[in-house]
């Protein structure tokens, strides 16, 4: 069973790296793999913090819109977060961590961890390949929004959260174009493709690991599962 984990890296390294949340996600997966000896996890690590504040740099010294410079310097981000991730894991990554997820495989241990991937392309469509190539039935996607809304609650007070949501509504909501450090929560490209294979993503808050683990579990959780 392989459970991919889109892994945001505002929960990873918000600002600077969130050490006691890597502390916490480690000896859960450890406990995991060691209940279930058929367990799999494969993590995308995000950019977060680290890539919107190089970003940010990168434009304001320029004056250059969004552009392939920009998405180049997001996915440095993501491969600094990923490498760190592998890392703490230990010896349960065997393998380096993954640049090009239509190139990934077959898995050596039991953790592999991916990061960004080429201009054009967020860290959660990365998920979703993965996904496709392991036969996954879902993605679990992390971050530090607990449900998707009906509107920005940071600007709407009427906005409700969503349990459940279709594929063609979401789409609605974000939009159809992929912009370097855009904050939506599963990104346009990836969920276009998401709804073409049939995938379900469950968007969850990173830092809830309790609920996490009643998601992985089948029980009743916090979220918003789209599909």
């Amino acid at each position: 069973m392989i459970t991919v984990i889109s892994l945001g890296g505002s929960i990873v390294a918000p600002d600077g790296v969130d050490e006691g949340f890597l502390k916490d996600l480690v000896s859960l997966v450890r406990r995991l793999l060691k209940e279930d000896e058929k367990r799999r996890f494969i993590f995308v690590v995000g950019g977060g913090g680290p890539a919107r504040a190089w970003q940010k740099a990168y434009r304001n010294v320029t004056s250059a819109a969004a552009d392939e410079e920009a998405d180049w310097i997001g996915i440095m981000a993501t491969r600094l977060n990923a490498q760190l991730v592998k890392a703490v894991m230990g010896e349960w990554c065997r393998e380096e961590v993954v640049t090009n997820p239509t190139q990934a495989g077959p898995l050596a241990g039991r953790v592999l961890v991916a990061a960004g991937w080429k201009p054009g392309f967020s860290s959660d469509y990365d998920a979703v390949i993965l996904a496709e190539r392991f036969q996954a039935a879902m993605v679990i996607n992390l971050s530090n929004i607990e449900q998707v809304y009906t509107d920005d609650p940071r600007k709407n007070p009427d906005a409700k959260p969503i349990d459940n949501i279709s594929w063609a509504d979401f789409c609605a909501m974000v939009g159809d174009e992929w912009v370097p450090g855009k904050n939506v929560p599963f990104d346009p490209i990836a969920s276009r493709h998401a709804a073409k294979i049939g995938l379900k993503v469950i968007c969850a808050a990173g830092k809830n690991l309790p609920n996490l683990e009643k998601i992985l579990s089948g029980e009743p959780f916090l979220g918003t599962t789209i599909g």
